[in-house]
């Protein structure tokens, strides 16, 4: 029904003519036997019919579409090329370099033999041929009777030059904007298949110029983003392939950025930020602050931000924010001097921005002086103030701590002659220490001259300008007091030591004449003793001891003995009370004694059994032991 010469559109498109006989491109002569010294490849292009030389064998050019029937046995592909040098031939199925096997033969003229083909051998067979200068492919069919071929890619196409680009249905395609894209749909099949185009599934209209399976995406912008559909259908089926195409933005640079706004809303007004360019840009930061730095860019898709310092990797403390587009130094003094750089790359380029960040520096200032030392006179003196200054405002003078102060130069000011002006003397020593005294000074009026010389005046002259002050004042206003004690007390306190105990006196503060006042208007003086040791015959006492007693036992833990402890008067040896001999340690009443092992238990025999016996506890009884003791 459907005979091997039947030629299947979709393939015109790439033959160079119509004609029936072999074609060569315009670089080939043919008059001249291929005698140019230099030859990009070109593969000669056939439309005649593919031959059957056999009910079971099939030859064919490539520009054709060879269907297979049940009682094909060989399929031979012809490929022809000329270039010089020659032209090396490879042949790719779908896309993929072709596996040879007792199959699928390379015959020695680079032709392609399929033995006995089956239905996995169906596909669009490529004859490549290549040299140095260039190279040059082309395909052919091979299918069934039935449901459409579509020949595609699975490559992704990155064009970020070119004007125009054309690939296969199935590639990715990312380009760069105004750039002509072409998708070639070349589809096989019989009965004759009918090809639609789509965009993400909505029918595309004429608009797009569809031809001869071709379909011309012009002047591409972002709007033309998307999924492009080929389907191919016929009287058995249809089949449908897909290219996404992808519009590319090299990096761009933005004159703002909004991140960067956020960021300092909550970062305070203080922390001062700029933004890169690619000529670069200048900002002067104080010591220590973390400024920030914006890489303002667009792009498609959104470029990858790198940030370097000098053209190096960062390693100096940072924090990136805002998907890396801003850098954040947090000690701009651990970068003395350099330049910040930010790379934004993407598929369809790059882009680099920059910025130089000045520190600026503290330094001491003296432009102002400070107010003179004196009016009038000769010693008049202005020092220069000593400030601290970054970027023209004051600072905290501890900045400036590590930068050597400047040598400050005392002025003279007011070096001039004084107006008269009461003169005094130091108060003299009171009359009296307390009760009312006088203390007096002299005063005169004089005036200080401009080179330092004191000259007389007239007192006129200074009532002038000022009262006279007074020349005699009371003194030492106080009453006069002492510190009267009391007659001692007996000598019968606490003993202290042998014949030794204390007495007591009472110490009160009153005037001249014997008024009582307040002990704190004595303090000034010296006040006298309260108390005092004294002799008495009652602390006349020691200890007295008695012997030992007879210790309780003879052996073993449970010894004591005892004695008589008195305090006695040493004169009458008769005792008195304790408490009079306390001021030296008591001696002690009862001690432990004799407290070492006692002797071994012995046998004793009396009527009958001989039963163990042991002294108890030293004592004269005995008791009766264990055998196990003896």
């Amino acid at each position: 029904e459907y005979p091997l010469n039947r030629h299947v559109s979709g393939f015109t498109s790439s033959l160079r003519t119509s004609s029936a006989e072999t074609l060569l491109p315009s670089s080939v002569d043919l008059a001249n036997g291929f005698r140019r010294p230099h030859q990009k490849p070109a593969i000669l292009r056939k439309i005649s019919a593919a031959q059957q030389l056999s009910a079971s064998e099939v030859v064919t050019h490539l520009g054709q579409t060879v269907v297979l029937a049940s009682g094909t046995l060989s399929v031979l592909l012809h490929c022809e090329a000329v270039g010089n040098p020659k032209p090396t031939i490879s042949w790719a199925k779908n896309g993929e370099e072709v596996k040879y096997s007792d199959r699928m033969l390379l015959q020695p003229d680079d032709s392609l033999q399929i033995l006995a083909p089956v239905e996995a051998d169906v596909g669009f067979y490529a004859c490549n041929a290549s040299n140095a200068l260039g190279s040059d492919s082309v395909s052919i069919a091979v299918t069934l009777a039935g449901k459409p071929l579509i020949k595609a890619s699975r490559t992704t196409v990155i064009n970020t030059e070119s004007p125009a680009v054309t690939v296969d249905i199935g590639s990715t395609v990312k380009t760069i904007q105004r750039a002509n894209v072409t998708i070639s749909c070349q589809v096989a099949g019989v009965p004759e298949a009918e090809v639609t185009w789509f965009k993400n599934k909505v029918k595309l209209s004429s608009g797009h110029r569809p031809h001869d399976g071709l379909l011309l995406i012009a002047n591409v912008s972002l709007s033309d983003q998307g999924f492009y559909s080929c389907k191919a259908a016929n009287l058995r089926g249809e089949v449908t392939e897909s290219s996404q195409l992808l519009v590319l933005e090299p990096p761009q640079p933005l004159p703002y950025l909004e991140d960067l706004t956020a960021v300092l809303s909550s970062a305070g007004t203080s922390t001062r930020s700029i933004l890169t360019s690619p000529s670069g840009t200048k900002m002067t930061v104080s010591p220590g602050s973390s400024p920030l730095i914006g890489c303002a860019v667009d792009g498609h898709p959104m470029p990858n931000i790198t940030w370097f310092y000098s053209g190096e990797p960062l390693s100096l403390r940072h924090r990136l924010l805002a998907a890396g587009r801003i850098l954040q130094i947090l000690n701009v003094s651990d970068a003395p001097g350099g330049e910040f750089s930010c790379l934004a790359q993407n598929e369809a380029g790059s882009l680099t921005q920059k910025t130089s960040l000045a520190i600026q520096e503290y330094q001491w200032s003296v432009d102002k002086l400070m107010a003179c030392s004196a009016s009038c006179g000769h010693k008049g003196v202005q020092l220069p103030q000593l400030m601290c200054l970054l970027d023209g405002a004051e600072v905290n003078i501890s900045y400036c701590k590590e930068k050597p102060k400047p040598t400050l130069q005392p002025i003279a000011c007011n070096r001039r002659d004084c107006p008269s002006r009461w003169m005094v003397t130091s108060w003299s020593p009171c009359t009296r220490s307390c009760g009312g005294g006088i203390q007096m000074r002299r005063v005169t009026c004089q005036r200080l001259t401009a080179t330092g010389s004191s000259v007389p005046m007239s007192n006129e002259a200074c009532t002038q300008v000022s009262k006279r002050p007074v020349d005699t004042q009371n003194c030492n206003r106080q009453p006069c007091v002492e510190w009267v004690a009391s007659s001692w007390g007996q000598c019968n306190g606490p003993c202290i030591g042998p014949r030794l105990a204390v007495q007591h006196r009472q110490i009160f503060c009153q005037t001249k004449d014997g008024t009582s006042v307040s002990s704190d208007q004595c303090s000034a003086l010296p006040r006298p003793l309260s108390t005092q040791n004294c002799w008495t015959d009652i602390c006349g006492v020691h200890w007295r001891v008695s012997l030992w007693t007879v210790c309780t036992a003879t052996c073993g833990n449970y010894g004591f003995q005892s004695r008589r402890v008195d305090c006695v008067h040493v004169r009458t040896n008769k005792p008195v009370m304790e408490h009079h001999c306390s001021w030296r340690p008591r001696p002690a009443n009862w001690q432990r004694c004799n407290i070492t092992p006692c002797e071994n238990s012995t046998w004793l025999r009396g009527e009958g059994a001989v039963p163990c016996w042991g002294r108890m506890g030293g004592r004269a009884a005995s008791q009766k032991c264990s055998t196990g003791t003896c």
